[in-house]
């Protein structure tokens, strides 16, 4: 059997094997690469309420934040606080925290649910997992790797490496390469 076809059947082979971790690295790499937009493990709700007797010189001790929390209707969920500077009060809450701007008497909860799917797929995405997912994602890089390769070879003449494919392959090599040298020098 000629070289060619054996490249192909195995660019194809692959190509469906790996259509599963494709999916999963691409969706996941297109959230990760908004993190500064959005947190795409978590969806966070925030719920502002304006405070009553609450003012920037007040000693922070358990009565006050019995009474912020009394405010916030979180009395039964509390955990701890601690002020963070003379202005910021956090309230440690079951799932959440409380966070307390003295100067405008204002409490800003916040409270983080997983966002489905999403989470898990950064999850894989980033190896949190470590262990067996590491092999599996190393041969998943050198899958593709394989069919970066293998695509190379696919088709022959005018259409090929030879032809208009060189110029492609070129470009999607200098990409990257003159990204770097803007970025670091």
């Amino acid at each position: 059997m000629k070289w060619r076809k054996w490249n192909n059947i195995i660019h194809r082979d692959l190509g469906y094997f790996l259509v599963g971790l494709t999916v999963i690295y691409a969706i996941s790499g297109f959230a990760t690469n908004h993190l500064r937009e959005w947190d795409s493990n978590f969806i966070v709700d925030k719920k502002i309420i304006q405070l009553a007797n609450v003012s920037p010189n007040m000693t922070v001790n358990q009565a006050l934040v019995d009474d912020i929390l009394k405010q916030t209707e979180e009395s039964e969920n509390y955990k701890s606080h601690f002020r963070v500077s003379p202005n910021l009060l956090q309230i440690f809450v079951k799932g959440g925290i409380i966070n307390v701007d003295m100067t405008i008497a204002q409490a800003v909860i916040e409270r983080k649910k997983n966002r489905p799917v999403l989470r898990e797929l950064n999850f894989l995405h980033l190896n949190h997992a470590g262990k067996i997912w590491t092999w599996i994602a190393d041969f998943y890089a050198v899958g593709l790797f394989l069919l970066a390769i293998t695509g190379l070879f696919i088709l022959k003449g005018k259409n090929g490496l030879k032809g208009r494919g060189k110029w492609f392959t070129l470009a999607g090599i200098l990409v990257p390469i003159i990204f770097l040298l803007i970025y670091f020098y």
